[in-house]
């Protein structure tokens, strides 16, 4: 092993390499004898597993029987050898498991970016609405329920979508998205159902269709209310039957997926109007999950300001620390018709120009400053120390005067909840009522 670069630690004792184990001594691997005085092979293996559960561990055998082996296998052992030892087998065998160990740090790696991204934590906001549609995602992720995500353009339909498949029972199978707006009616059916070879001009070979790749994981179809009326049949059809048919052929094939669809369409209005099948409609609000747009959510700007700043810096090696508070105003005060897409390009934008490690207001985009400019400017005062209750109470009724008495949008501002903002309105002698809530309060 050391002629082909491997640098070696050998230990008379199952004893004494346990011990450097346990040190925090770098190992990547280890061979070890099965039969030695004191502790042996399967010891050292049970006692490894319980510190290094990943490390690979090789156990070497006199006795070239299946039943010795199987018990290395099932004792934990990654592989075994048997004596005498081939050298040319070890170095094969040791670097085979070296090579898997990378493979599976990469993948652990990759699978924690993931969660990270796609995970509830991924999703971005402590706003009221927010934490309820994460409660809500929480529940139904782990059912086979069919789930509608409702939504404005921007707000994070397919990361909403991608969350409920990641933490879903069905994880490990596909996560096939389509954006039905985005395909002419006439190429959508062949890309949802699949078609066989020579079903129509063009069709040289057999295609499998996105709802057969989706078996056994998640299908979301992204603004569902693109779909033709005949599109609509056909998807009832197989959302009743749970096979399909591919275009060109009569052979029903089965399949097995977890529907998730979006929209930023008011589908009951369509409904009414004829626009959308009303069966279809109802097969596919069984949970609906409504993502607020981001102008309601505002009190989130800085959480999304952070994690942006975070990603960007990866993405564009880039070492912006923090936004200016005249930066935050001025996105608080902007409309957002773009939604968290709009966010999140502006950030990527700042991000890569500016010139220093903040983000300040000249990094801002002139129609974005333009908010903040036409605000008029508080002349400051001589600051008077007061008590702390004080100062709370007159930030508390600034702030519901300034949102014009509408105490949700005050209570996420000042970043509390509704029933504290209500019992402490109740205190001030603002309002009256069972926990500080009128009769008419909504």
């Amino acid at each position: 092993l050391e002629r082909v670069g491997y640098t070696l630690k050998a230990f008379p004792s199952a004893e004494q390499a346990l011990e450097e184990i346990r040190d925090g001594e770098t190992v990547d691997a280890v061979v070890s004898d099965v039969r030695m005085p004191g502790m042996d092979g399967y010891e050292l293996l049970r006692n490894v597993r319980a510190e290094r559960p990943n490390l690979p561990f090789l156990l070497v055998t006199a006795y070239a029987d299946v039943e010795d082996a199987v018990s290395a296998l099932q004792e934990g052992a990654d592989d075994y050898l048997t004596k005498p030892v081939q050298m040319q087998e070890l170095r094969k065998r040791v670097q085979l498991q070296l090579d898997r160990r990378v493979l599976s740090d990469e993948n652990r790696r990759l699978r924690q970016r993931l969660e990270k991204h796609f995970g509830f934590e991924g999703i971005v906001g402590h706003s009221p609405a927010m934490e309820e549609l994460i409660d809500r995602l929480k529940v139904v992720a782990p059912t086979r329920s069919t789930v509608l995500i409702v939504g404005e353009s921007g707000t994070g339909k397919e990361l909403v979508a991608n969350a409920l498949h990641e933490n879903s029972t069905r994880s490990d199978g596909p996560f096939v998205a389509i954006n039905c707006g985005a395909i002419p009616g006439e190429i959508l059916e062949s890309e949802l159902f699949g078609h066989e070879k020579g079903a129509f001009t063009g069709a040289h070979q057999r295609r499998i269709g996105l709802i057969e790749r989706a078996s056994g994981g998640t299908l979301f179809l992204d603004e569902i209310s693109e779909l033709s009326t005949d599109l609509q049949v056909k998807l009832l059809r197989v959302l009743e039957e749970r096979s399909i048919v591919r275009v060109g052929d009569s052979t029903q094939i089965p399949v097995d997926f977890r529907l998730v669809a979006a929209t930023n369409r008011n589908l009951e209005k369509w409904v009414a109007e004829g626009r959308f099948r009303q069966d279809l409609f109802y097969r596919l609000k069984v949970v609906t999950l409504t993502i607020p747009p981001l102008r309601e959510r505002r009190g989130d700007i800085p959480l999304f300001a952070q994690h942006f700043l975070e990603t960007f810096n990866t993405e564009l090696d880039r070492q912006v620390r923090g936004v200016h508070p005249a930066v935050l105003n001025a996105l608080k005060r902007h409309s957002w018709p773009g939604n968290v897409r709009e966010l999140r390009n502006l950030f990527e934008t700042m991000v890569l120009f500016s010139h220093s490690d903040e983000i300040v207001l000249e990094d801002l985009p002139s129609d974005y400053r333009t908010a903040v400019e036409d605000v008029p400017q508080i002349e400051s005062a001589v600051w008077q120390p007061r008590p702390m209750a004080e100062i709370e109470r007159e930030a508390i009724l600034r702030t519901v005067d300034h949102t014009g008495g509408h105490r949700a949008k005050a209570a996420e501002l000042l970043g509390i909840g509704l029933r504290t903002l209500q019992r402490k309105l109740k205190d001030y002698g603002v309002i009256s009522g069972k926990n500080g809530v009128d009769e008419g309060d909504e």
